[in-house]
């Protein structure tokens, strides 16, 4: 037993105790009861001969169980020793009517908790089980005549409380045991991303870790706004928070299996997706974080070697900033959506330059909000005088008092180019004041 799954005793003990306590005809501490008796022979008979009934019910598992997946001779080994105890219990609790010990549960919950960590699922886990308790009251119930109706009552009220015990200790460890399991993968990944985006050791930690580098990464920012139950009073905030966060972690398990590597918190982070991901794929992504982060989320990416991740996650970082800082609706952001604003961040003569461009309507706000608008619309007058509540004619008049003034016509491509980076420096600008 390993020491995860002696961690877990306490839980299947209690739980043990629990069920003993309500199972009828079991006793808990004090004398045993007379033995059931079906066809005027002990109900247990059918079951005496362990190891010859354990290998039917084994048999029965390679036929009709996920256990035929498992090495013969891990079938022959562990699996038949574990069928065994079960019968020595069946055996004692129809003679004696004495169910398990809190030590004998905790035992037959171990085996659980191996097969969470090989990777069997639950419902096989319990299928197994169940199973062979049911093979077991079959022998038992098939020579029982009209005079057994008692004991074989009796019987099957023993049968189930088994089953119910052993279920509960089943379920328990393998759960606890899982929970290990995902703790330790966690730890490995966040180590291993950690690496990655240093640019240190990172094949080493790989290899320690036991998960497999790609060649080339999907490198993602996200940015998960307030859900609204983190401002509802009724909601405590940082449970508000972690239910979003959990919600995301498991929609990105969803989405990529357990091949994501992230560090998240309920704000945002940074996720690396491996292999190579189209446009299609990326946009569904966000699409189906955002509904499980039940907020829309701004999201940027970047498709980098392994070995220019670093890079790549500065880039990614700057480009959600940015969005952010241009108030950019919730979305997929690439470079070659920002190429031009991502270039004005860089500070220099040249965004000096665009930043005085504007400086002549300063005292003319709707100037501006004209232009803005205008670009937000495409150019398209009609849209534009729609969205000003003006008549075409006055937005024509205000577009030629901005080229009279400016010196650059918004009606021309070369002079609604050196507007529109003007607007974006000059925001730009505003927000680095403002931080």
């Amino acid at each position: 037993m390993s020491v995860h799954n002696l961690s877990t005793a306490g839980h299947t003990a209690t739980a043990a105790k629990t069920a003993a306590k309500a199972a009828p005809g079991l006793t808990v501490a004090g004398k045993p009861a007379s033995g059931l008796m079906v066809a005027g022979e002990p109900a247990s008979t059918p079951l005496r001969d362990l190891e010859s009934v354990a290998r039917r019910m084994v048999g029965h598992f390679a036929a009709n169980t996920p256990c035929h997946t498992l090495p013969g001779e891990q079938l022959r080994g562990d699996v038949t020793e574990f069928t065994v105890k079960c019968l020595t219990l069946a055996v004692r609790l129809l003679d004696e009517r004495r169910g398990p010990s809190d030590a004998e549960v905790t035992e037959l919950g171990s085996k659980a908790a191996q097969w969470a960590r090989e990777g069997v699922p639950l419902q096989s886990v319990l299928s197994v089980y169940h199973e062979g308790i049911q093979i077991g009251w079959d022998l038992v119930a098939e020579r029982a005549g009209a005079g057994d109706i008692a004991d074989v009552v009796e019987a099957a009220k023993a049968f189930v409380s088994l089953s119910e015990m052993v279920s509960t200790a089943a379920a328990t460890s393998y759960v606890e045991e899982l929970q290990v399991v995902a703790s330790e993968h966690h730890t490995a990944a966040h180590t291993l991303v950690t690496s990655l985006l240093s640019g240190h050791n990172a094949r080493s930690m790989a290899r320690q870790s036991g998960i497999e580098l790609a060649e080339t990464y999907l490198v993602l920012a996200l940015s998960i706004p307030p859900h609204p139950d983190e401002s509802n009073p009724a909601v405590q905030r940082p449970v508000a928070a972690r239910r979003k966060l959990r919600r995301v972690q498991a929609e990105l398990a969803i989405i990529c299996g357990r091949t994501p590597l992230s560090m998240l918190s309920p704000e945002g982070g940074t996720v690396l997706v491996p292999g190579h991901h189209d446009d299609t794929w990326v946009d569904d992504l966000v699409a189906r974080i955002s509904a499980a982060a039940e907020v829309p989320v701004i999201m940027t990416v970047e498709q980098a070697a392994t070995s220019d991740i670093p890079t790549a996650a500065d880039q990614v970082h700057e480009l959600l900033d940015l969005s952010q800082q241009l108030r950019r609706g919730p979305g997929v952001y690439r470079m070659n959506d920002l190429v031009l604003e991502y270039q004005l961040t860089r500070p220099g003569p040249g965004r000096k330059f665009l930043m005085r461009i504007l400086e002549p309507l300063d005292n003319s706000p709707e100037l501006l909000d004209t232009l803005e608008i205008h670009i937000a619309h495409d150019l398209n007058r009609q849209r534009s005088a729609r969205q000003l509540h003006l008549h075409t004619n006055t937005v024509d008049y205000r577009l030629k008092r901005i080229a009279h003034l400016t010196g650059f016509d918004p009606t021309r491509p070369s002079g609604i180019r050196h507007l529109q980076a003007a607007l974006v420096a000059r925001r730009l600008e505003g927000s680095s004041i403002g931080a």
